[in-house]
């Protein structure tokens, strides 16, 4: 079984984060139950793959540290490079706004730290790419002028060279954020909560920036803002990391032999020689 994330964390920070006492009580109990969910396939299945060594924490609770590999999250190197485009006071977030952790994070954003930042740098604009924006999303950009909202787009890579900083406000999630991966590959100075970056094999200070508290957050982001050098060098290092250990080709080469590993031996070699015979055509 491949496990993009531990479902049941997402619902359990949703129920600690919220305010309102029904949804509390919701988030609660569809916690309870993805929990009972996760544990009865991990039962089933005799190896389990996830994308970060904190949801294999998390599963070796339950079972076998042995029966679980981390494959760590991978970006197309090719594709995401650095481009131009930049603009002063950018700042920008890509996702599937469909995604309640993605729309939390972006309403917290704008409700807690952009007013902080707006204060230093007044005309600091917001851009939210990402498909399926809801009613609370779409909302911002019709009150605030420097708030815009995509929705889906056929290329991300454009809005993503935009930015002066690309933000990952997460409050909520499991698993790893491959949005990151992406901003990185194309040498982009990233800001993020420590949630947003979890499980990522990142530094912060040196490939990335970590700050949770809404204040930290806006200084951080305004440092960069008024930093063109210091988003250079952050974002060179960032760029540095993903080619050299994250790209596709890399972490390929692990998921191959993870699967192998698990196979009979017959099997394995069965598929030795399908491989063979495919590289000869």
């Amino acid at each position: 079984m491949f496990t993009h994330n531990v479902e049941a964390t997402i619902w359990q920070r949703q129920w600690q984060v919220a305010t309102n006492p029904a949804w509390k009580f919701v988030f609660k109990r569809e916690y309870e139950k993805m929990r009972a969910a996760e544990l009865d396939y991990l039962g089933r299945c005799r190896h389990v793959l996830t994308v970060s060594d904190t949801d294999t924490a998390v599963f070796a609770i339950d079972i076998d540290p042995a029966r679980i590999t981390t494959i760590p999250t991978g970006v197309d190197v090719d594709y995401f490079q650095p481009m131009g485009g930049e603009e002063a006071d950018s700042l920008v977030f890509t996702g599937s706004m469909d995604w309640m952790p993605n729309e939390d994070g972006i309403l917290y954003f704008v409700e807690e730290v952009l007013p902080l930042i707006r204060a230093r740098r007044p005309n600091t604009a917001l851009w939210v790419v990402g498909r399926k924006a809801g009613r609370k999303i779409r909302a911002l950009a019709e009150s605030d002028p420097g708030i815009h909202v995509t929705g889906r787009v056929e290329d991300i890579r454009p809005y993503i060279a935009r930015g002066s900083v690309y933000v990952v406000p997460l409050r909520v999630g499991s698993g790893t954020r491959l949005k990151i991966f992406e901003a990185m590959a194309m040498g982009k100075a990233v800001v993020s909560t420590t949630i947003g970056a979890e499980g990522l094999p990142v530094t912060s200070g040196s490939d990335i920036v970590l700050a949770d508290e809404p204040r930290r957050f806006a200084n951080e982001v305004c440092r960069l803002l008024d930093s063109p050098e210091e988003r250079k060098r952050i974002g060179n290092a960032a760029r540095r990391l993903v080619e050299e250990k994250y790209s596709w080709a890399v972490v390929a080469k692990h998921v191959e032999s993870v699967l192998r590993s698990q196979l009979p031996i017959q099997t394995s070699n069965q598929l030795l020689i399908q491989d063979k015979a495919y590289v000869r055509r």
